[in-house]
């Protein structure tokens, strides 16, 4: 049998303000726009969760579904929701929280507590039309 890759999809919100703290303000707004805003924006994410691996013979599971669901919840959904990302999550303190930083800082969050199958990918929609996809290093 091939690989199967396993999908777990949720929902957080969050605010944020991307800005370079060695920039002035207009500098910021040039670089960042909008969401550079000193009052910081929210969004309202979609995560997905991806583990790819060969189903177990005995169960027929990559991974049981419920496992990854209280993976993500513990490890990276409960730290995010309805927090502001530049200053109330401690695995982004200091990081500019891009899509991007966020999509790689959720893969270090979840990685190390999957343990059947393998983390394939992190896909995080900031909007209906901008998403990131992480593979891992």
């Amino acid at each position: 049998m091939g690989t199967v890759y396993v999908y777990r999809r949720a929902h957080f919100s969050a605010s944020h303000r991307l800005f370079d703290p060695a920039l002035t303000n207009d500098q910021n707004d040039e670089l960042f726009g909008g969401c550079s805003n000193p009052n910081g924006h929210g969004h309202n994410y979609f995560i997905e969760v991806c583990v790819a691996g060969i189903p177990a013979a005995a169960t027929g599971f990559v991974i049981d579904l419920k496992k990854v669901k209280q993976v993500l919840a513990d490890r990276f959904l409960n730290k995010v929701d309805h927090k502001n990302l530049n200053v109330d999550v401690d695995f982004l303190s200091g990081i500019n929280p891009t899509t991007e930083n966020i999509a790689v800082a959720a893969w270090n969050q979840i990685e190390p507590f999957i343990t059947e199958g393998k983390l394939y990918s992190i896909r995080l929609y900031e909007t209906e039309n901008n998403f990131v996809e992480y593979k891992g290093v």
